[in-house]
């Protein structure tokens, strides 16, 4: 049995009046519960149970679409299957790259031709424009959080605050990134995803974004409706390589009298 939480008495007065007042108001407070809570270990336990994302027959063939439009860019194909093979080509894309600006461009290629040429216009001419681009920010999350669970994993809907000082339900939190954990890499983080898709959304969608990967707990946020910050004030073009990156430990042990303090590739 889970335990209750603990309440502390009300501390009354002895008067009539004054105690039926205070007995009313709580009653007529919709927020005025009596709640169970977990204790942490329960929670922990929770949490570590996480559920992971089963993909059905439409994210198998979005996965095999990425897969031939990056096996487009980058010349070959990985021998591996499914979306081990993907992260791969991935990698391959970042080292057939000359420099980051190219491995982006390239990733930028491939998002685009997901979408027909005329829905990112009409998006943009007629979507775009309405309640100071509220509404389009929100449509958006709401389309990447229902097709790119395949790629990033459990995500929902959230609210952000935006520039402007309102809120509006245009986020979209990624419980823990699959295709982060998977790369084991920020470079590829930053680089095939992270830097491209807030350019496409804005340079084509007309819709700013601002995108947070957490590269400790590998969740992130994204927050359409917000620009992103110039890149020597962002944070994440900032990060160390991963611990779980496999080159990073020679990568530490070759730099350790220089001063980078950064992911190289990123």
């Amino acid at each position: 049995m889970k335990p209750l939480a603990l309440v502390r008495p009300l501390t009354i007065s002895s008067s009539p009046s004054h105690s039926h007042s205070i007995q009313k108001s709580l009653l007529q407070n919709p927020r005025f519960r009596v709640s169970c809570s977990s204790t942490r270990s329960e929670q922990l336990q929770i949490k570590s149970e996480r559920t992971e994302y089963e993909p059905g027959i439409f994210d198998d063939l979005l996965l095999s679409l990425f897969r031939k439009k990056l096996v487009q860019e980058v010349g070959s194909d990985s021998e591996k299957p499914g979306y081990g093979g993907m992260i791969e080509l991935a990698k391959a894309l970042m080292m057939k790259g000359k420099t980051s600006s190219d491995t982006r461009d390239a990733a930028i290629r491939i998002i685009v031709s997901f979408f027909p040429p005329l829905v990112i216009k009409l998006y943009r001419i007629l979507v775009t424009p309405i309640a100071e681009g509220k509404l389009a920010a929100a449509m958006v999350a709401r389309v990447t959080a229902l097709t790119c669970q395949w790629l990033m994993g459990n995500c929902q809907v959230n609210s952000v605050d935006l520039p402007d000082g309102t809120s509006c339900q245009s986020g979209v939190f990624v419980e823990r990134c699959k295709y982060l954990e998977e790369s084991k890499c920020v470079g590829v983080c930053i680089n095939t995803c992270k830097l491209p898709t807030q350019t496409f959304f804005k340079d084509y969608l007309g819709v700013p974004l601002l995108m947070e990967p957490n590269f400790s707990d590998y969740s992130c946020q994204f927050k359409f409706g917000v620009l992103p910050p110039l890149p020597e004030d962002d944070t994440a073009l900032k990060e160390p390589c991963l611990e779980i990156c496999p080159t990073s430990r020679r990568r530490r042990e070759i730099a350790k009298n220089s001063n980078m303090d950064y992911c190289p590739k990123a």
